[in-house]
């Protein structure tokens, strides 16, 4: 009864140190993979008329990401960036920028920073567009008709010239998309 006792108290002690350790919260790094969209809208009003290359750009999540089953990004964190490139308005196209993305701020205070753009169809650039014809030329057009009868109609067709270019606004609160070209290195997982 003994050597029972002794060997119970044994196994008692060498488990002892296992059941003292606190239950720690997993904390694993991941990544945010290149591509990655992140859906936005923007603080405030900015034009390629009235910003220039300095100024910061301040935007806010509207969805909670996830990856998996973590949430990795909480609806309202924040991001901000600045016009990467500019192009004024000019005879023929109108005026168009790039926005580049390079801070991230979690809820809870924690900061990245990150590489991304403002995601458009047109390789992230906002404007660009071609303008409108400055005027139309008439140019006839015919067609065989009844009874070898030539029918003709009035066509209009761009003239040589266009009309100048505009400026691009995106207004405050429109929704946009963020979109990665690097990958974020996460080591804090956001508190719920």
């Amino acid at each position: 009864m003994k050597k029972v006792l002794t060997i119970c108290i044994i196994l008692l002690l060498a488990m002892l140190p296992v059941l003292s350790e606190p239950e720690i919260k997993d904390y694993t790094e991941f990544d945010i993979p290149t591509g990655s969209f992140i859906p936005v809208i923007n603080l405030q009003e900015f034009s390629t008329a009235y910003n220039d290359e300095t100024d910061t750009l301040n935007f806010i999540s509207t969805n909670d990401i996830y990856l998996y089953e973590h949430k990795i990004l909480p609806k309202g964190t924040k991001f901000s960036g600045y016009i990467e490139k500019k192009n004024e308005p000019i005879i023929g196209t109108h005026a168009s920028m790039k926005i580049f993305i390079n801070k991230m701020e979690l809820p809870d205070g924690y900061k990245l920073p990150i590489k991304g753009y403002l995601y458009t169809a047109n390789d992230n650039l906002f404007g660009g567009g071609i303008t409108e014809p400055e005027s139309y030329i008439k140019v006839p057009h015919y067609q065989r008709g009844i009874a070898r009868h030539f029918m003709g109609v009035i066509q209009y067709r761009p003239g040589p010239t266009r009309k100048m270019g505009e400026h691009i606004t995106i207004a405050s609160g429109a929704d946009l998309l963020i979109v990665l070209v690097a990958p974020i290195h996460m080591t804090h997982l956001p508190l719920d």
